[in-house]
């Protein structure tokens, strides 16, 4: 049980940290004589934007081994017809 906490403990904080790093979040600190506060603003498009790009390299890559694939079959056939 400890193990399965610890690793979605661990996805979350390498999803926050991401998600940092590719600008998704924003925290802004704000402070006065007696009062401190902080706002994290999420931007949607630029997560709806990179989930996009993120599906077309998925595509890309699955094309791009699918015709692997299909070109070593075409290979092993013509190899099966020679006498």
């Amino acid at each position: 049980m400890k193990t399965l906490f610890g690793a979605i403990l661990l996805l979350l904080v390498g999803l926050v940290c991401l998600g940092f790093y590719q600008g998704w979040f924003h925290i802004t600190t704000h402070n006065t004589n007696q009062q401190s506060s902080a706002k994290v603003t999420v931007d949607k498009d630029k997560i709806r934007a990179d989930e996009e790009k993120a599906k077309e390299k998925v595509e890309e890559f699955e094309q791009k081994a699918k015709d692997k694939i299909g070109e070593r079959s075409d290979m092993g056939t013509e190899l099966e017809r020679r006498p």
